[in-house]
């Protein structure tokens, strides 16, 4: 379902709705310091978008500045579209879709008023197709939404209250010309109310969403694995729990096809587990889970870490032989630079920490997608980070290309910046990156993946 409806006008009927800005998030003793993130994402959201000057269109990286205004190494801006160009107040997650019919690129950017789906085939001239929006305004819990796609469906949660998972056939976007569109739901599931995240198994047709509560607040699977069956995605059905090692933050699941034999072709999930302690202290690990029978999840392994503040994501390299892992607030606790750990997973029951990249930024890490032979890291204040992946296990990561989409500084903080970034396009040189406070980059990283 599409309506013809300018941005603006569903911009302003969702602000109503939404209401004043939220002095403190809603108590959520399972989040990363939650209120403090509240606080500050609140600070982005109530600013006006900041006006650098810098073109629209393309932007080379020369002597390492963009437009004069982006710090930046081997990475050209090929356009920009503000908050404003998009139609929202605050932008977090991302995803992306090719069409394989039209072959088509689009970035799918998560806001506060629901998700925008921007045309980025020809990446100096990105165009906002439309947006769908939320299932829920939820003023106690406005900023974070996230995403992924599978069967050509866009499948949404959110921490707003009763939004549930929305699902969209995104192929309605075909043959939309003109003025952006208000789409409407395919379907919707309402087997949790809220959810801190989502992963989708691609191959099998499973969806894992983590964190999540129910409509009284209560956790749901204790806030692990909610697995839900969407290989119809007009009837997305549950299909289980892991509750076992309680609270997950972020997963990523996967027809396991590595090195470890015994575990050959079994679905295994690789969750960022972050369990509260004592105080405003967290138990953190990478957990291993084989989710193959979903009535019975088998736990494989969870491991600990030093210098660990709050176990946050993490993605596999395409091998499947090492796990990239970020930890949301160990630069916070422990006053280290940013850092990306490597974990050698060969073993899926005994992982290993084989290495903490520490980078000579001192800002926040938040999501990072290996790709060929690099990784691509959004870093909050410092941005884009690209790092050369071909070492691991012996030298290790180094830092080959950046982008810093927040130039004003690399606080340890989520004063603004990047939140994600997709770099699955079929156009193979082009990576969108979203962010808070200045919306979404079109880039093109220099040099071969």
């Amino acid at each position: 379902m599409r309506v013809r409806w300018a941005i603006p006008f569903v911009l302003a009927a969702l602000m109503i709705s939404l209401g004043a800005a939220p002095s403190v998030a809603h108590d959520d003793p399972l989040a990363p310091s939650m209120a403090q993130q509240a606080e500050e994402f609140e600070e982005v959201a109530s600013k006006p978008s900041p006006k650098s000057g810098a073109p629209k269109t393309s932007a080379p990286c020369v002597r390492g500045m963009a437009a004069d205004t982006y710090p930046c190494h081997r990475i050209d801006m090929l356009s920009h579209l503000s908050l404003d160009d998009l139609g929202v107040s605050f932008v977090n997650d991302m995803w992306g879709w090719t069409d394989p019919l039209t072959r088509k690129d689009y970035a799918l950017v998560g806001a506060t008023e629901g998700t925008v789906i921007v045309d980025v085939s020809h990446p100096t001239r990105p165009d906002v197709v439309g947006t769908l929006p939320a299932h829920a305004l939820d003023p106690e819990a406005p900023f974070w939404r996230d995403l992924k796609v599978y069967a050509n469906h866009m499948f949404v949660v959110s921490e707003q209250q009763g939004h549930g998972l929305q699902v969209f056939d995104l192929t309605e976007v075909r043959g939309v010309k003109g003025e952006p569109v208000t789409f409407g739901e395919t379907a919707h599931y309402d087997g949790f109310a809220t959810s801190h995240n989502v992963n989708v198994n691609t191959r099998t047709g499973f969806l894992y969403a983590v964190g999540t509560h129910n409509a009284d607040g209560s956790d749901s699977c204790a806030g692990g694995l909610h697995m839900v069956d969407v290989r119809d995605p007009a009837d997305p059905t549950f299909a289980g729990c892991f509750s076992e090692h309680e609270y997950i933050h972020d997963t990523q699941c996967v027809t396991y096809r590595g090195p470890d034999k015994e575990h050959r072709d079994r679905e295994i999930c690789f969750n960022a587990n972050a369990v509260s302690g004592e105080g405003d202290d967290y138990e953190n690990f990478l957990s291993i889970v084989d989710v193959t029978d979903k009535s019975n999840p088998i736990p494989l392994a969870r491991a600990d870490y030093p210098n660990d503040g709050y176990s946050h994501q993490g993605w596999l390299t395409p091998s499947q032989r090492y796990f990239l892992h970020g930890d949301e607030l160990d630069e916070v606790n422990h006053g280290i630079g940013t850092t990306t750990r490597v974990w050698d997973v060969r073993d899926l029951d005994n992982p290993t920490l084989i290495e903490a990249f520490e980078n000579d930024t001192t800002s926040i890490d938040h999501n990072i997608y290996p790709e060929g032979r690099v990784a691509f890291a959004s870093n909050y204040t410092s941005g884009l980070r690209v790092y050369d992946t071909r070492k691991i296990g012996r030298r290790g990561l180094s830092e080959v290309a950046y982008f810093d989409v927040y130039p004003e500084n690399d606080n340890p903080s989520f004063e603004g910046g990047t939140w994600s970034n997709y770099p699955y396009f079929r156009q193979r040189k082009v990576v969108a990156v979203s962010s808070m406070d200045r919306g979404l980059f079109v880039l093109s990283p220099r040099g071969g993946r």
